[in-house]
């Protein structure tokens, strides 16, 4: 089964794209509905640092995955609070206090899953190469 191509493979403009417009993109949506729907803007979250992991497996290594991670969650976290601020809507969720606080959460668990995405994409590398399917 042949990989996708890794983040480096792709032209500069797509890593560009995949790797600041999607997460502020999505973190941005997210940030909206924050301020319609707490069971919205709670799921939308959850699949967007869950998305780390599909992020993290663009790269081999769970090192190289984290790093990616470290961008995208600041990214995603950050554009959530201007979202949000912009729209002008009071939080239907709960925002940790300082709200600043939502980006160092976001980047945390972004970085983990990132990072096991890397990992993955590392075994598949791997496994790829011992069976001859090539990477």
């Amino acid at each position: 089964m042949r990989l996708p191509p890794l983040l480096e493979e792709h032209p500069r403009w797509l890593q560009v794209l995949l790797v600041f417009v999607l997460p502020a993109v999505y973190g941005a949506v997210t940030g909206y509905f924050l301020g319609v729907s707490e069971s919205a803007y709670l799921v939308l979250s959850i699949l967007g640092v869950v998305g780390g992991i599909g992020a993290g497996f663009d790269h081999v290594g769970a090192a190289a995955g984290a790093k990616r991670g470290v961008i995208a969650g600041s990214v995603f976290g950050a554009a959530i609070l201007i979202a949000h601020e912009i729209h002008g809507e009071e939080a239907k969720a709960d925002l940790p206090d300082p709200a600043i606080l939502l980006v160092v959460l976001t980047t945390a668990l972004a970085i983990g899953f990132a990072a096991l995405g890397g990992w993955l994409r590392g075994r598949a590398n791997a496994r790829a190469a011992a069976t001859g399917g090539g990477a």
